[in-house]
């Protein structure tokens, strides 16, 4: 079992956010560098490993990127490199302190919970592998597919949606919103965004439509998964994919992971409600920079800096 304690009881710095990835960040050979140079980063590897019965270690440092990029490896893949990256960073000295916040895109607020004590990483990682599993049994009952829309505003998109079936999964910055549905649907709202105005139409390589109604069988099933994990309060306020608000009691947290199964990631709101609350600086740990690059089209204000490798870890 390892022991992240020690996070939770770092003094509390008032301006600064932690903030974890979600799928699409992978990379094969990801925290390799991390499990050599900190015994931390290793024993974090090596506990997921044994709570999952998979070498999911492996897999992030030697792939196959075929094996990597399943969902069901994927998901606890990069909530086991992102947990490595936070205690590497903590015993290198680079954080000293706790944040006034956390929040995870998707799949990344499960790393967000295990790093403010609101769940083991044992169950954590259990659960996002569920997840993901759950989530492909839905991709494939029933395919679907997602596209990123740039240049339009959210209230126009909601819009195209609700005339050609499909749905709104994520708003991640002004101007970047992403849809999901039938492949049917997403090529009608593809079109129909474009003649309103969209500057770039980008379909994404996904096994199916994540944060829209096609994955109600997903978030029905881990309903009942959630229901037999005990989650304590945070140490820092966690930052709702589903709300944008902060969320305070462990007794949230179940119906926050089910809902947000179904329900649109709201990054830009998020972040936005980060800011206005006094961050100025937002560090996101695990694989890619994907977070900090949004954080920046969100409020340039904002400073970023990313954590997912030894010498970031040191830096």
């Amino acid at each position: 079992m390892v022991d992240l304690s020690h996070l939770t009881s770092l003094p509390l710095a008032s301006n600064v956010a932690w903030v974890f990835p979600g799928q699409g960040a992978q990379a094969v050979g990801m925290g390799q560098d991390l499990a050599e140079e900190h015994p931390a980063a290793r024993e974090v590897f090596e506990t997921a490993d044994a709570a999952l019965g998979v070498p999911i270690s492996t897999i992030c440092f030697e792939g196959p990127a075929e094996e990597l990029t399943r969902t069901v490896n994927t998901q606890p893949a990069i909530v086991a490199h992102a947990i490595a990256s936070l205690v590497a960073a903590v015993a290198s000295g680079s954080i000293t302190q706790r944040p006034a916040f956390v929040a995870g895109h998707s799949l990344g607020e499960y790393a967000a919970l295990i790093a403010v004590g609101a769940v083991s990483f044992e169950d954590g990682v259990r659960l996002v592998r569920e997840r993901g599993r759950l989530m492909q049994e839905a991709c494939d009952r029933e395919p679907s597919t997602m596209a990123a829309i740039l240049g339009v505003e959210p209230d126009v998109l909601r819009e195209v949606c609700a005339h050609t079936g499909a749905h709104v999964c994520n708003i991640n910055a002004p101007g970047n919103i992403t849809i999901g549905g039938t492949a049917a649907a997403v090529e009608a709202a593809s079109a129909a965004a474009t003649e309103a105005g969209a500057s770039r139409v980008v379909p994404l390589t996904v096994s199916g439509a994540f944060h829209t109604p096609l994955m109600q069988s997903a978030e029905d099933a881990m309903r009942s998964v959630l229901a037999g994990i005990a989650f304590s309060n945070p140490a820092s306020p966690v930052v709702s994919n589903v709300t944008a608000q902060p969320l305070t009691e462990g007794s949230a947290f179940a119906e926050e992971l089910a809902s947000q199964i179904t329900s649109p990631v709201l990054w830009a709101d998020s972040v936005a409600t980060m800011a206005a609350a006094g961050v100025t600086e937002v560090v996101e740990f695990g694989p890619g920079k994907v977070l900090t690059g949004l954080v920046k089209r969100i409020d340039r204000s904002i400073a970023g800096r990313n954590i997912g490798t030894a010498e970031e870890a040191r830096a």
